[in-house]
């Protein structure tokens, strides 16, 4: 079960030590994502390393677990967040940066038995409206992936 805490500004929200698991930041509030289990950690790690193995050597992009993503009004943490390389955010050393204030290209999140589809859903959306290029929506238990591409986001 997932609840809201008291509305507060992003800005606040980015003040607030990172929690675990990962609390997002939507519409003035905090909704605290489930902690993982066994088929979702086992989902994410072998995507995370699939993704990489084609597009990390090539310099294509690189695919992050559990990335925090401050754009807009939000800051959510898709289970994995994909960014092309060239938008990747580099600090002063030339390494990747901690802070990302943009959406991922690709954002993919697997759905937790406990968790609404239509908040996971509605994220990927909002990630299509600033920038990303495509969302997956993985649901472990029915093994089904929806893709919502750029060019035809669902209307809800």
């Amino acid at each position: 079960m997932t609840t809201a805490i008291q509305p507060l500004t992003l800005a606040e929200f980015l003040q607030r030590p990172e929690t675990k698991p990962a609390g997002e930041f939507i519409n003035g509030s905090i909704y605290q994502k489930p902690m993982p289990q066994g088929k979702h950690s086992g989902i994410q790690g072998k995507l995370v390393t699939a993704i990489n193995t084609v597009v990390e050597p090539p310099k294509l992009a690189l695919a992050f677990p559990e990335l925090r993503c401050t754009f807009g009004e939000r800051s959510t943490v898709p289970d994995v967040a994909v960014f092309a390389w060239a938008r990747i955010p580099i600090d002063e050393q030339g390494y990747v940066a901690n802070a990302f204030q943009a959406a991922p290209d690709w954002a993919i999140e697997i759905l937790s038995p406990e968790q609404s589809q239509n908040r996971v859903t509605r994220n990927i959306l909002y990630c299509l409206e600033h920038g990303c290029q495509l969302g997956w929506l993985i649901d472990p238990e029915d093994q089904t992936i929806l893709v919502y591409p750029l060019i035809s986001p669902p209307l809800f």
